[in-house]
């Protein structure tokens, strides 16, 4: 580990292969790096994701509606390999110009739309199959659904960044932004010590946005950090994460565009129901689609 104080210059210059982990994919510039459409099922809705927090939210979101009856909901989704820039291709690229997962296009309608961010797939699921809404506690639902979107990229790309991908450990960074995990954390807690769920009286997607992050870090599926952060302690938000945990759709959900793991837990690409039962790693074996 080096000791000596970064100086930064008066103008900052890319190094391409300084940024641990994700440097290969990580860079300062937007707008897609090769030419390629991306795939289209039969279904009305096309997902391109990766199983991570942000992908597991809409793939749990469209899992849920599925159980709920909701048969309009069906969906295809397809793996977006960030590892290997499928999130730069044009196609993707087009979807969603910031070139992150999840991408959704909704071709439901006379008109397609395109859907980027988490949080506005979620509202926009939830608003047109009127379902995992609350009327009555409306803004606290997405008070917390913005808190989420807003929170996240300190526990993501700030906490779980410098503890668990960065290059070096460096005691500041990971100090910073450990006491701001661990504040949400004692938020959510505070919360979730009245009530059984985070808006009125019943799951909404504020829930499932939650969960996805603060829900699987407290469950040990994140960053390795568990008993760093001490995550037991936080015992409302570990009752809460798993409740929902223990719903099949999320279980579902947690499994599609998963690319890593128990090969069981590994759905790469959802086009109907019934690939959960043939089509999961554990029974095909087959390497994650280029």
């Amino acid at each position: 580990m080096t000791t000596s104080e970064y100086t930064p210059p008066k103008k900052w210059v890319w190094e391409q292969g300084n940024g641990g982990q994700f440097a290969s994919i990580n860079r300062p510039i937007a707008g897609p790096t090769h030419d390629k459409d991306l795939p289209r099922g039969k279904h009305p809705f096309q997902l391109h994701s990766l199983a991570t927090p942000n992908g597991v939210k809409v793939t749990i979101m469209f899992e849920e509606l599925l159980a709920a009856g909701h048969m309009g909901a069906e969906y295809d989704a397809w793996l977006i390999n960030i590892g290997e820039g499928h999130q730069f291709s044009s196609g993707f690229v087009d979807v969603n110009p910031n070139s992150k997962i999840p991408a959704l296009m909704d071709f439901s309608g006379e008109t397609p739309v395109r859907l980027f961010e988490s949080g506005a797939i979620l509202l926009h699921l939830a608003e047109k199959f009127d379902a995992f809404l609350t009327r009555e506690a409306r803004a606290e639902m997405l008070g917390w659904l913005f808190w989420q979107m807003g929170s996240a990229p300190y526990l993501g790309g700030g906490f779980g960044h410098f503890y668990a991908y960065a290059p070096e450990k460096f005691q500041y960074p990971i100090d910073r932004f450990t006491m701001e995990a661990k504040r949400q954390l004692d938020v959510l807690d505070r919360h979730l010590a009245e009530r059984d769920w985070m808006a009125g009286d019943t799951y909404t997607i504020a829930d499932i946005a939650i969960w996805s992050w603060y829900g699987q870090l407290v469950l040990g599926r994140l960053y390795n950090a568990a008993e760093f952060l001490d995550v037991a302690s936080y015992t409302n938000v570990m009752k809460w994460a798993e409740t929902i945990d223990a719903r099949p759709a999320v279980l579902r959900g947690r499994m599609v565009n998963r690319a890593f793991g128990e090969p069981e837990l590994q759905l790469h690409e959802r086009h109907d129901a019934s690939d959960f039962d043939t089509k999961t790693q554990d029974k095909i074996g087959e390497k994650a689609p280029e």
